[in-house]
This record gives C-alpha cells, structure tokens and sequence, in this order.
C-alpha cells in the first residue's frame, strides 16, 4: 500500500524552488530520467526532484501540466523531520515568492534597496530604479 499523497502547488519555475530549497537548507538531487523518493518501508516513488527530508523520507517534486507538485509520505517526513506537510509547503512556498519577485525585479531593471524578514515572517523588499 502506498503512503505517498501529492500536494499541488503554484510553483511553475524550477531555478527559483532550488533557489529557495538552498536558502531553507534542503538538499536535492534531480536527473532527467527522475529520480527515486523514499517513503514508508522502503516504498518508493518517482519524481523529477528529491528533496532530503530526513535519513529515511523525500519529499518528490513532479512536474504537472500546470507547474510543479510535491509528493511524500508526509507522515514520514514530520516524524523525521519535524515538519508538516502545511509547514513544509508555507516555507517553500515563500520562499520561492521571493526568489521569483527577486528574478521578475531584476528582469525590469530594478535593484534591491532593503530585504527584511518581519518578526511574524512576512518578508518586505524595498526596489529602486535609477534613470
């Protein structure tokens, strides 16, 4: 029986989820030919990222028709890791935020004047365009 459950996501751009994969300290492997996700008793599963949850859990990243979605054995990964599924998505999740405004920002020809994180973790960026 399979423990694997996905969750999609909003995320379509690949560089900006390694981007913030990196900053949140998670470590991933990918492969064109994908690459194999842990889960419960050695259950396993396909994806085109793998991110290591724990000694023992991944969490998967799989491309879908409409971006990226995230699979694992979620119960796994919080018993290992101490991270929910819930946790585990908000924290990717906004951290990627960030890197794509980082990329659209820099696309327009705008620099960063200030990056602050806000004691309830929303993040304020300051841009700047010289003319």
């Amino acid at each position: 029986m399979s423990h694997f459950t996905k969750v999609e996501t909003k995320i379509k751009n690949l560089v900006s989820l390694k981007a913030a994969l990196k900053d949140l300290g998670y470590e991933f492997t990918e492969a064109e030919q994908g690459v194999e996700v842990r889960g419960y008793l050695g259950a396993k599963t396909k994806a085109d990222l793998c991110i290591r949850a724990s000694k023992t859990y991944d969490v998967g990243v799989v491309a879908t028709a409409t971006g990226y979605e995230f699979v694992a054995d979620w119960w796994g990964v919080e018993t290992t890791r101490g991270v929910t599924q819930e946790e585990f998505v908000k924290q990717v999740t906004q951290r990627y935020a960030y890197h794509q405004v980082l990329s659209e920002v820099a696309k327009m020809g705008y620099t960063i004047e200030t990056d602050e994180v806000k004691e309830d973790q929303t993040i304020s960026l300051t841009v700047r365009k010289w003319q």
